[in-house]
């Protein structure tokens, strides 16, 4: 294991990477779980005001993404302050994209339907850096036996084939498919091989004067959406916590508050 770390990650460069993506990591999870106390009601924690106003902790996640992203550019790729740099800027960029649904929407969104934008936001970006820090890029690695660039050669033949079919379920309309598939290969060729969803850009060009892929490209994604968005609903309410429920409309005059104002016309 050390000497994987060494060839794969430390000579390379890609130290700073991995302690950005932990630190990112890790402060969402432990903002979630304090967020998640703080709506409960428990433990020790509550919100920051200034002068009666929330202070969202997107704020000082700027400040730590500013912080950290030119301390990177000032120090090299190697060494402490590429460290401690790499690991501030995870700190707040793990703060701001868990207010990513705030920042779309100009709006306090987080515990509402259009607040689990963050959530996908978050695992997303997880998901591409890791991309980044796993891939066997062999540039910046000295020495490189016949084996190994045969390995690495491989790899990367595949990491291109796997990208290939990403693309293509992108143009399906498959966004998330296209993104985790070019993670895990079998994803990338499961989306790029089904019928594209209605509306897409592959759709408008191969089924415009297909009526019977129209109508099945339709039906299909309606059972797929039934089938699978619970399921993704539930994963993205265990990992952010579930939001909460509107409240009902009330009619002026109807139910507890006040009733209108006869004044008022």
């Amino acid at each position: 294991m050390g000497h994987w770390l060494e060839r794969n990650i430390v000579e390379p460069g890609k130290l700073p990477l991995l302690l950005a993506l932990t630190a990112f990591v890790l402060t969402f999870v432990i903002t979630r779980v304090i967020t998640r106390l703080i709506r409960a009601g428990k433990g020790p924690f509550g919100n920051v005001r200034a002068g009666g106003l929330h202070i969202h902790h997107v704020v000082p996640g700027v400040v730590l993404v500013v912080i950290g992203g030119f301390g990177a550019v000032a120090s090299s790729r190697s060494g402490l302050g590429a460290a401690l740099a790499a690991i501030v800027f995870g700190i707040g960029a793990g703060l701001v994209l868990d207010e990513f649904a705030l920042i779309l929407h100009l709006g306090d969104v987080y515990w509402t339907e259009e607040g689990r934008k963050s959530v996908e936001a978050v695992v997303i970006t997880a998901a591409l850096v890791g991309l980044l820090l796993a891939g066997f890029s062999p540039f910046g690695v000295n020495d490189l036996s016949p084996g190994e660039l045969q390995d690495r050669g491989t790899v990367i033949a595949n990491v291109v084939a796997n990208f290939a079919f990403s693309l293509v379920a992108l143009s399906k309309g498959k966004t998330r498919t296209a993104i985790f598939g070019v993670i895990v290969p079998l994803v990338a060729i499961v989306g790029a091989a089904r019928l594209a969803r209605p509306g897409s850009a592959w759709a408008r060009r191969f089924y415009g004067n297909r009526p019977r892929a129209r109508a099945k490209a339709r039906l299909r994604t309606y059972h797929h959406d039934r089938r699978w968005s619970r399921l993704s609903l539930t994963l993205q309410d265990w990992i952010g916590g579930k939001p909460d429920r509107p409240e009902p409309l009330r009619l002026p005059g109807h139910g507890p508050g006040p009733g209108p104002d006869p004044g008022r016309r």
